[in-house]
């Protein structure tokens, strides 16, 4: 059997694709992205501006499938942490911090971390799996719409389990899904979201000609300035 596609990682321009190769009109992909990202729908079937046999074609076709939520602690002053189970069994953490006037995300963008920087835990449990855009944007999602009693998220950071530039393709493609200014998806602004890494240059030059307007962080572990 043929594997599904999962639209969860698509941004409008590559739903417009997917739409164009199914013979339908392309501002089907605005109106998808507006029950995934707006709605928070996922379901085909409860998709009612698409006809009956559009929803079975995409059904049969495609999901729409974020990460699975394996556990939840809640601290004194209300942060969040997640353990997230993706599709191979591996497990990442996202975490979700209330401040005054905004709602931040930290998302991990791999299983593991192969760079094993001797400050960070993750490291030492050796590289697992990049995590695809689905797995990165899925959690996004998880944070917007798994507690129906929860703000919605203002600001995103990359500073979850893994090298974000150690994923490159996977994380600027969800960096531009993020940050499209289309009313009808995520909406949040490229100012509002923070890569951060230990330093990859090649990574780095390459996200800066990406043209992203995403802040960059980049994190030193030194006991002093010289080092650093």
């Amino acid at each position: 059997m043929e594997k599904k596609e999962n639209l969860l990682g698509y941004s409008l321009e590559t739903l417009e694709d997917f739409f164009k190769r199914i013979e339908e009109p392309k501002f089907r992909a605005k109106q998808l992205l507006k029950w995934i990202h707006q709605k928070g729908i996922i379901e085909f079937e409860m998709m009612t501006d698409f006809n009956r046999p559009l929803r079975q074609r995409l059904a049969e076709i495609a999901v729409i499938r974020p990460p699975q939520v394996d556990e939840v602690h809640v601290s004194p002053e209300g942060t969040k942490k997640y353990l997230i189970k993706l599709d191979s069994g591996s497990m990442v953490e996202m975490v979700r911090i209330p401040e005054k006037k905004r709602m931040t995300l930290c998302i991990s963008s791999q299983a593991g971390c192969a760079l094993q920087c001797t400050f960070c835990a993750t490291g030492a449990q050796g590289f697992e799996k990049n995590l695809t855009a689905a797995e990165i944007i899925g959690q996004v999602w998880l944070a917007n719409f798994y507690d129906s009693n929860d703000s919605n998220i203002t600001n995103v950071v990359f500073m979850g389990m893994g090298e974000p530039l150690a994923n490159y393709n996977a994380v600027v493609r969800t960096l531009r899904n993020i940050t499209d200014p289309n009313p009808d998806g995520l909406g949040i602004s490229a100012r509002s979201v923070t890569v951060s890494t230990v330093g990859l240059v090649n990574g780095i030059e390459k996200l800066m000609a990406e043209d992203l307007n995403v802040t960059l962080a980049i994190s030193l572990h030194t006991p002093d300035d010289e080092l650093r």
